[in-house]
């Protein structure tokens, strides 16, 4: 069992996500600039607690951070000298409404490496869950699709991949963190395949891999 913060817990992805890990069994704590809405999540969710921002980053083994693109600097700034040795794994995709549907990466590359950025060297950043949906995730099924892994800190990458099993998902190593910009960029393209094709929430999938391919 790990202690996660999920920040950003009260939105549609960090609801989901939270959970989801709830349901593996792990010690979940809810963040949020809103004490009230944060105190509710975590009522329905069952989750362990509830606090805000910073003080739900403090003593965790992962740090989930489930927020738009606009509020991606605030929140990284508000747990970075909070985290400590915990893995942070960031969801952001830099999407700028309303033209969502077309890849606009920031002058940086990616949101991966802005978070770098704003977090520093030393906090051990992986980012993940950017291709998921959230209705998924709020279900009870298994869910059809792999989740790209990306960070240049190998060993966490692995803990990230390892709480995936449980909840139902397969994940699979991207590599390194730059490599984040490719699934971030996709998830315009999965907005624009759900709307062309009426689709419920389309993933992407890799064939021809082993049933075990591990986390490289």
């Amino acid at each position: 069992m790990a202690r996660i913060a999920v920040i950003g817990g009260t939105g549609a992805l960090g609801r989901g996500l939270a959970r989801r890990l709830i349901g593996a069994g792990h010690e979940v704590t809810i963040g949020s600039r809103s004490p009230e809405k944060a105190r509710a999540t975590a009522t329905e969710l069952d989750a362990a607690g509830s606090a805000s921002v910073a003080d739900a980053a403090e003593g965790k083994d992962v740090v989930i951070v489930a927020v738009p693109h606009a509020s991606q600097q605030e929140t990284l700034a508000l747990i970075r000298d909070r985290v400590g040795h915990a893995v942070v794994v960031d969801t952001t995709v830099p999407l700028v409404p309303p033209k969502v549907m077309r890849v606009k990466l920031p002058a940086e590359g990616s949101a991966a490496l802005q978070a770098r950025a704003h977090l520093g060297p030393d906090v051990r950043l992986v980012t993940a869950f950017h291709n998921v949906s959230a209705h998924h995730l709020a279900s009870d099924h298994a869910i059809d699709c792999d989740v790209l892994v990306f960070s240049d800190d190998v060993e966490a990458r692995g803990i990230v991949a390892d709480l995936c099993p449980g909840m139902g998902i397969r994940a699979l190593s991207g590599g390194a963190l730059a490599n984040s910009a490719a699934a971030e960029a996709l998830t315009s393209i999965l907005i624009y395949m759900n709307r062309t094709y009426k689709a419920d929430g389309a993933g992407i999938r890799f064939t021809n891999l082993s049933e075990a391919p591990g986390i490289p």
